[in-house]
């Protein structure tokens, strides 16, 4: 469908250009309010989900975390909604399907979507008051940034100690070995402008932060001259001024603001940096070390160099055949290659970076020498032309893809866009990639084109750091002892007026804290604007090659899948699995070995994998039903391609490749680990309810924290030669077991395309026989569990778990509910406002059967688990505002409603009727949820929730071992 075209201009602001994208099916304009010069980008597309975004340009200069802390403070009441938290209230007023705020390293901006236009106008309203007229009060700054209170806030007698959520956060976010990583590289590569800064926050410098340091910062940054709107979706550009300059633009007059915006001093010689990070205590440093490489290169708004930039990444790093990358993934220098390796191009300069993790400091310098000979040895061999079409062919497909399932489609266009608004870019050029493909094309026609830009960008730039990151058992231990000296020292030094303060801000904070604000001065949506049951894809289903086909706008792609039932399978094929669907697209096919099978792949699909779901019945979470599913993506030009390639993959995947399959292994290894500090309250709820059934077991066996020491005990294992040919064995035997199962099709395209993609896929599979189906069982999973992870991290993440029931029983819909309404209610205060943890909730999983209680980057541990049963009193005894009760229904009308891309929605209607979830059976659930009643909550409560049924799991530093054996936990380690 076309886009809508704006002809008409509000007399506030000026037309630059208007520009029509037909490989993404818009329409770009471009806007100047002409009084403060705010510029506007608008997507204009036909689509419902109504995108707005406003972006300040933020160039901090130091770690104190000040644009990061803004960003919260900001959204904690503003001078037309002057209560204490108009953002996480309209969370709960608001049929949103995107909200949030977000602090990059030179920006700040302020995002949300809707379908609703009464929803979007009405979060309008409140995110450019809280942009623009925020009230920034000293005691929001103490609770979203830091404070000094005592450990007992009543008691001076008791210890000085840091609180506030961002302090927390970032120490949760610095806790992971990646996140130093990245920040000591930047702060080398980039030794004079903002980038050299954690704009995040560093925990030891958030606490040097002044509340006047914060408003200095606000007032120079937080003005319309500063500004950039973005906007995306069918709502004309005219109307969104109208709202903008009756809301805020004119109030306001054009300000010149100086920022530090320059490009970096280039360094003229190569720098070598080595660092420590904290591991625990006494843990082994042995193959912990990174070492990566870093350089510094051209301007990220420049498209030419841009482009350039992902071209050289991909030539070197795409995949598993691609040079660079071959020789990381196969060096004994260390386990995997860097989670850092690619381009960053976010900054104004770009950096490329390479590197691998599970080393050796006294080994930088032969990674260097490896790096070195491998990117000569490009230069001098050359890259053939086929291998870089298939590396345009990525960038074009990846351009015309409608994505929109994580997160909506129109945002991440914007996000894309931004880049070169801040630096002074072209946004159009960045999304109309066609001219500049074509452009390309003729250039790699020269064999000498890309060698040249590796001598360029890489061997004879001398601005690069080689960057060794080091374990040390001894670090934290030190930090942790001067943190507590310097506490010490200021207590010491306190005046009795100081202490008297300290105390009655904490108490002044409190009473802010559980003070009822008049929430009716801000806007909301009602269960009446709750639109009837959304539509569903209409399928069509061909019998003779069991295909279901779904005829959807997928802007010139093609989506496929095979889909096998899960055979029977033993306890230990069953944890075989994940590593299966991993190496499935990284091993050999065929005749071809894992590189020549990585180079198709690339030439000829988007991309191809496989993954295995498992799920309970609707009406009994005890009975689990599991399916492997084949899948690919491609332009529709390879469809035929796509289907051979799939049905290859399928029939002839080789697990033979021993040391490549070792390889790809120690990966799994690190990804796993990697995901602890950023993941830790999913791998809490996972741990807490494993044993109530057998979904949740095998979450917990498969992908939660026993899957990571499994991993790990695996990887060990594997460095016996006879115990990697077994391995390799038991995948090929079980290869063999699953392309001997039944199996089904779905197929995803535009209408146009489909009957040439049903004919290929007849003639594909022509004479293979389709197999028996043969059903996988579990045994019931019923018991409690008590544990406590223990890792390296700062925070801790808490869960307690709750056996409840099915979808499809009467009481999931009131369970659901009850989540949201627990944590608008009770949690968001205590856990977060209070305790200081970045977040926390509860939540109804009706697929497992459990409802589990969480928190993130929490500081506290026992008093978080009490909170946790202080919520279920609060509920029960407590009279609560039937408004309260329409937030939560309204909050899971709005997780049921979700937009999703074209091909995202067909196949997740495809995937809910392969486990039973048939419209019928959603539109009941949808309708028990709209006539849940707050009886209905407190009496699924009583019935479900009940001490004695209770799991507790929590991820925390060996630190907390006595904490948590005194709790009755039981220790693990990971």
């Amino acid at each position: 469908m076309a886009a809508v075209i704006d002809n008409v201009t509000h007399p506030a602001f000026e037309k630059l250009r208007s520009h029509r994208i037909s490989t993404l099916n818009l329409e770009v304009e471009e806007y100047r309010h002409k009084k403060t010069g705010a510029r506007h980008l608008h997507l204009a597309a036909d689509n419902d989900e109504n995108v707005f975004f406003v972006a300040l340009r933020t160039f901090p200069m130091d770690s104190t975390g000040v644009a990061h802390i803004l960003e919260h403070t900001a959204l904690c009441g503003s001078e037309r909604f002057p209560v204490r938290d108009p953002f996480f209230m309209m969370i709960r007023r608001s049929l949103n399907t995107f909200m949030n705020a977000f602090t990059s390293s030179d920006w700040t901006a302020y995002p949300f979507a809707s379908m609703n236009r009464k929803d979007f106008d009405n979060l309008l309203s409140v995110y450019l008051d809280s942009v623009f007229f925020s009230t920034l009060d000293p005691l929001d700054f103490a609770q979203e940034g830091h404070r000094l209170e005592f450990e007992k806030p009543e008691d001076p007698g008791t210890d000085l100690v840091y609180r506030g959520v961002v302090y927390n956060e970032m120490k949760g976010a610095m806790s992971a070995p990646t996140s130093q990583l990245w920040q000591t590289l930047s702060s080398h590569l980039f030794p004079t402008t903002t980038y050299h800064y954690n704009s995040g926050g560093e925990p030891d410098h958030i606490v040097d932060l002044g509340y006047d340091d914060l408003v200095q910062f606000y007032r120079h940054h937080y003005h319309p001259s500063n500004a950039i709107f973005a906007t995306y979706g069918n709502i004309p550009a005219h109307e969104h001024h109208e709202r903008f300059e009756a809301l805020a633009l004119n109030r306001f007059d054009k300000l010149d603001i100086e920022l530090p915006v320059r490009d970096e001093k280039r360094l003229f010689a190569p720098v070598r940096v080595e660092q420590g990070y904290a591991v625990n205590e006494g843990e082994s440093t042995e193959h912990k070390t990174h070492i990566v490489m870093g350089w510094l290169l051209g301007h990220s708004f420049d498209l030419q160099e841009n482009l350039e930039g992902q071209l050289l990444s991909a030539v070197l790093l795409e995949n598993s055949a691609s040079p660079l990358m071959r020789a990381l993934e196969t060096t004994e220098l260390g386990h995997a290659p860097s989670p850092m390796c690619g381009l960053e191009d976010s900054n104004r300069e770009m950096t490329f970076v390479c590197g691998i993790e599970g080393s050796e400091p006294e080994q930088a310098r032969e990674l260097e020498a490896l790096i070195e000979s491998t990117l000569a040895k490009v230069a001098d061999d050359g890259v053939s032309e086929e291998r870089l079409e298939a590396i345009l062919h990525q960038l074009e497909l990846h351009q015309r893809e409608i994505a929109g399932d994580q997160f909506p489609y129109g945002l991440q266009l914007i996000m894309s866009a931004i880049a070169p608004m801040v630096h002074g870019g072209d946004p159009v050029e960045l999304l109309d990639l066609e001219p500049v493909l074509a452009t390309l094309r003729e250039k790699i026609r020269d064999p000498g084109y890309v060698p040249g830009l590796i001598r360029r960008k890489l061997l004879d730039n001398p601005h690069r750091v080689t960057l060794t990151l080091r374990p040390d058992d001894k670090l934290e231990g030190h930090r942790q002892q001067a943190i507590r000296d310097a506490l010490a020292r200021r207590k010491a030094e306190l005046t009795e007026d100081e202490v008297a303060r300290i105390v009655d801000r904490a108490r002044a904070l409190e009473e802010r804290q559980m003070r009822k604000d008049d929430d009716t001065i801000l806007p909301k949506v009602d269960l009446t604007d709750v639109p009837l049951q959304m539509p569903e894809p209409e399928s069509r289903y061909e019998g003779d090659i069991a295909a279901t086909i779904f005829a959807r706008g997928t802007n010139g792609l093609v989506y496929e899948q095979i889909v096998l039932p899960v055979p029977e399978l033993t306890e230990d094929e069953l944890l075989l699995v994940p590593y299966y669907t991993t190496l499935i697209s990284e091993v050999g096919c065929g005749e071809l070995d894992y590189l020549q099978m990585q180079d198709r792949i690339s030439a000829e699909s988007g991309g191809i994998g496989a993954s295995f779901s498992a799920k309970g019945r609707i009406d009994d979470v005890q009975a689990l039903s599991g399916y492997i599913v084949f899948n690919g993506k491609a332009l529709a030009r390879n469809r035929s391609a796509l289907t051979r390639l799939l049905k290859d993959v399928y029939t002839g995947a080789r697990f033979d490749e021993k040391a490549r399959i070792r390889e790809i292994v120690a990966q799994i290894r690190a990804r796993r680990e990697q995901a602890v500090t950023g993941s830790g309250h999913a791998l809490a709820m996972g741990a807490a309810s494993q044993g109530m059934s057998p979904g949740a077991w095998l979450s917990f066996r498969i992908g939660g924290l026993a899957a990571i020491q499994g991993t790990k005990a695996l990887d060990e294992a594997l460095d016996d030669p006879a115990e990697l040919a077994t391995f390799c064995d038991r995948l090929a035997q079980l290869h063999d077991k699953i392309r001997r199962q039944s199996r089904e099709f779905l197929v995803i395209a535009e209408d146009d395309q489909l009957p040439a993609m049903v004919d290929d896929l007849r003639s594909c599979w022509q004479g293979h026989a389709r197999a028996e189906r043969s059903d996988w069982h579990m045994a019931p999973v019923n018991y409690i569990t008590r544990e406590a992870w223990l890792t390296s991290t700062q925070v801790n993440f808490c869960a307690r778990a709750y056996p409840t029931v099915a979808v499809d029983h009467p009481d999931a819909a009131a369970l659901t509910v009850l989540g949201g309404f627990l944590r608008n209610g009770y949690l968001h205060r205590a856990i977060r406002e209070k305790g200081g943890a970045y977040g926390g909730g509860a939540g109804q999983d009706s697929v497992n059967g459990t409802f589990r209680f969480f928190s993130y980057r929490d500081p506290r541990l026992a008093e978080t688990l009490e909170d946790f049963d202080r919520s279920l009193a609060w509920l029960q005894d407590t009279t609560h505002e039937p408004q309260e009760l329409e937030e939560s229904i309204l909050g899971v009308i709005g997780q049921l409603d979700r937009p999703r891309s074209p091909a995202g929605a067909a196949r997740h209607a495809f995937h809910n009727k392969l486990f039973g979830r048939s419209p019928e059976q959603r539109a009941r659930f949808r309708e028990r949820v709209l006539a849940v009643t707050m009886d209905d909550l407190k009496r699924v409560a009583a019935t479900w929730l009940v001490p004695e049924s209770a799991s507790t799991a929590v991820v925390t530093s060996p630190e907390s071992r006595a904490l948590v054996e005194g709790l009755g936990l039981g220790i693990q380690e990971l």
